[in-house]
């Protein structure tokens, strides 16, 4: 695997300009004013109690993501042209959907196999005709970036379902400003404060025509025992809107209605996070006790919507990902600003022969698969895991991609034994509402703790930092 990108020192380890002054003030600060710190900071997130649950872990059911305190820091210029590639590839993303679920130009055009979309158990025959309120189906995504050199970015994966972790963005730069606010004062950093305005304000764009002039916005949760339940109640409280589960919403006459203690109240919009199947036992799963009896009558009716809608779990899905070059091509007609990583299909036999001769080397994952579950990485793999996966891509080939095992750019971080490189990536949040798509500056970084590790998924062991980007074009 070639030797990775050094964010802060560069190929020939020339210190980059955006690191100049972080780099200056890490020489002033004590190694031991930085680990107090340190633990100021694991002490605030304890306090505040941002936590999450690990499934499958009888260890520890909840755990605190850790939290770097080093900054992430990218230019203005890099950020510009992120930017930009990750609203192309939204508009591209939501163009697709409606087309899947209306005319399916895509499929005449044969650039993506029918049974790709059909076959799929996240594609939602539901939704096969029906309009939803202004076309849009992803209004909030998490689109996952890596680095490998200093010009470039790629996509990693798309999260257009339910994607998570805002809250740590927001959480991490509260506490970071608390902490070091001398290092603030050294940067011109661009805010991310107004994520919760600018989320508001696109939901309430987005809602039916038949809403109230002041439209009604709900966050509709699993509840306390989902891993992501912090973060549902951190932003409601941010948003100034209701948190509700299931059980607090009724549908009459084709309309959402939520119970408070002065009766009934219309909902026009529901920022929903919770699965497709459980939404509605009307509909979907009819165990679920999590969901809205009638809702997806509600909403054929046009009378609520939901974000992001149901049925983008297609866009998530990482065999339709590896056409995303073709899909940005064929509704915008425009080249990809962001590349995908290449990727092979193991549906296709020339591709299977290929991973099944390589998989030392690649990394293989579930199409369906997120948070690094179900996955291999060939060159920290034993034989025998190895050999597990050749026998699983043999019985089920269509069920995996498999990637190179590209080098992940790094950033200093806090170790035990002081600052060392640690592998990241990036998730930015696409905000799409009415007539705009918007972007805060900034994200998620999650590195990988564990010393060589790529995987940077808080269920696996990886933390977050805090993302600068600078406010001038530099």
């Amino acid at each position: 695997m070639a030797v990775a990108f050094d964010e802060m020192n560069g190929p020939g380890g020339d210190l980059r300009p955006a690191y100049q002054e972080l780099s200056r003030w890490l020489k002033e600060t004590p190694p031991d004013a930085l680990e107090y710190r340190r633990q100021e900071a694991e002490l605030l997130f304890r306090r505040i109690g941002i936590t999450f649950a690990v499934y499958g872990d009888a260890e520890a059911q909840e755990r605190l993501i850790p939290f770097d305190v080093i900054p992430r820091i990218l230019s203005g210029k890099e950020w510009t042209l992120l930017e930009k590639g990750l609203k192309q590839r939204v508009r591209a993303l939501n163009m697709f959907l409606r087309d899947i679920y209306h005319g399916r130009d895509i499929l005449r055009a044969d650039i993506i196999p029918d049974d790709l979309i059909f076959q799929n158990p996240v594609f939602r025959p539901e939704m096969n005709g029906q309009d939803v309120p202004h076309d849009v189906y992803v209004h909030i995504a998490g689109i996952d970036i890596i680095r490998t050199e200093p010009e470039n970015f790629f996509v990693l994966e798309d999260n257009a379902r339910t994607p998570s972790g805002v809250s740590y963005m927001l959480e991490n730069r509260e506490i970071m400003m608390r902490l070091f606010p001398d290092l603030f004062a050294r940067h011109r950093v661009a805010p991310v404060e107004k994520y919760p305005d600018e989320l508001l304000s696109a939901l309430r764009s987005v809602a039916p025509v038949s809403a109230s002039a002041e439209p009604v916005v709900a966050l509709l949760t699993p509840g306390v025992y989902n891993s992501a339940y912090y973060e549902h109640s951190f932003l409601a409280d941010k948003l100034g809107v209701e948190l509700v589960e299931g059980r607090d919403l009724i549908v009459k006459n084709d309309e959402v209605f939520m119970r408070t203690t002065e009766g009934l109240k219309r909902v026009d919009v529901i920022y929903r996070r919770l699965d497709d199947d459980f939404l509605d036992p009307l509909s979907f799963r009819p165990d679920s006790v999590l969901g809205v009896p009638g809702l997806m009558s509600a909403y054929a009716a046009g009378n609520i919507t939901l974000a992001n809608a149901v049925g983008t779990g297609i866009a998530d899905d990482k065999a339709v990902y590896s056409y995303m070059p073709e899909i940005v091509k064929f509704y915008l007609g425009e080249e990809p600003i962001l590349k995908n990583v290449p990727t092979w299909r193991c549906r296709e036999s020339k591709d299977l022969a290929y991973v099944l001769d390589n998989l030392a080397e690649l990394v293989v994952k579930e199409v369906h698969g997120s948070g690094g579950y179900g996955m291999l990485i060939g060159p920290a793999a034993t034989k025998a895991t190895i050999e597990a996966f050749r026998d699983k891509l043999k019985r089920e080939p269509e069920g995996f991609i498999a990637q190179p095992t590209l080098a992940l750019s790094t950033c200093p971080t806090c170790t035990e034994k002081g600052l060392a490189p640690r592998h990241v990536d990036l998730r930015p949040f696409v905000l799409t509402g009415r007539d705009r798509v918007n972007i805060i500056p900034g994200g998620l970084t999650r590195v990988a703790l564990k010393e060589g590790s790529l995987v940077v998924n808080s269920s696996q062991g990886g933390g977050t930092k805090d993302t600068w980007i600078l406010d001038e074009l530099s």
